[in-house]
């Protein structure tokens, strides 16, 4: 597994918020995203979108974790009421390019922990990312973003 550290910038983004368990809602919210973004022809090959899972589903109960789906857009995109807006936070991450499929992602975060621990790095206390962006979609792949701090 190829691991990269790289600084992710702050970003305007546009979300839509799933409250529930992780898992396949999580894929519906992102598909509202897409029609949106969509509507708006933000969709192209170069637009950033983020899945965002704001809460440990260890540490928060099942109808409390929040999922964001989130497209990045310019800091004059308008919005309307069908659509949140917020800012990414970024900083420090740990990016790893993984095939979009289960058993990829999921091999993917197996691995992620040790190999960050072997160089040097510990998750900072922020949420972990998977961003896409379109040619990455069409192309079958995302990144796994893992916000870390050096140890």
């Amino acid at each position: 597994m190829k691991m990269n550290i790289e600084t992710i910038p702050n970003y305007r983004i546009a979300y839509v918020r799933q409250m529930g368990p992780y898992g396949p809602a999580n894929a519906q919210t992102m598909e509202k995203l897409k029609k949106w973004a969509a509507e708006k022809h933000l969709l192209t090959e170069s637009a950033i979108l983020f899945g965002i899972p704001q809460d440990n589903p260890d540490t928060t109960l099942p109808e409390n974790c929040r999922y964001d789906a989130c497209i990045v857009i310019s800091a004059d995109e308008p919005t309307d009421d069908s659509i949140d807006e917020g800012e990414f936070s970024g900083g420090e991450y740990a990016v790893c390019t993984v095939k979009h499929t289960p058993e990829d992602v999921q091999k993917a975060w197996a691995e992620i922990f040790p190999a960050l621990q072997q160089s040097g790095y510990r998750m900072d206390h922020k949420p972990v990312v998977e961003r896409y962006t379109g040619k990455m979609v069409a192309e079958g792949f995302c990144e796994l973003c893992i916000p870390v701090i050096k140890n």
